[in-house]
């Protein structure tokens, strides 16, 4: 896309899709609806109980915002660290680290706003079972 193809837009959420991590995402910028080069946008919704499968996004960030809910992480090499995510914080996740966020909540779902330097989401995914029994 030229610069004198680009306009700015207003969307919201798409159709949800599971990803390959195993949670519901509903994707808003993207290369697909926008044709964006760096920057990926959507929704996450974790269920109370909810976890994802043990990944990482090859060589992309992540940012999100909690929006409702909690979450909580494992992460690092073994995920050896943990993070609880309560509504109203920022999270970072550098690129290629192995996280493995979960809803520790029985009740509550978790929705957050999740950005990452990939515009094609799913395409960063790589995910590490070798790391899914640690903290089952």
């Amino acid at each position: 896309m030229s610069k004198s193809d680009a306009v700015c837009r207003m969307l919201k959420a798409g159709e949800t899709f599971q990803g390959k991590q195993g949670f519901t995402y509903a994707p808003a910028v993207s290369a697909e609806s926008v044709q964006s080069q760096g920057i990926h946008m959507q929704l996450l919704t974790i269920p109370p109980g909810g976890r994802a499968k043990a990944h990482k996004h090859e060589a992309h960030e992540t940012a999100i915002y909690v929006l409702t809910g909690g979450g909580s992480m494992w992460w690092g090499e073994r995920l050896e660290h943990h993070m609880a995510t309560p509504a109203g914080v920022f999270v970072y996740i550098p690129a290629n680290m192995p996280h493995l966020p979960y809803n520790p909540s029985a009740t509550e779902t978790c929705v957050a706003v999740i950005a990452r330097t990939d515009p094609n989401e799913q395409e960063s995914v790589v995910l590490l079972p070798e790391l899914d029994a640690i903290h089952p």
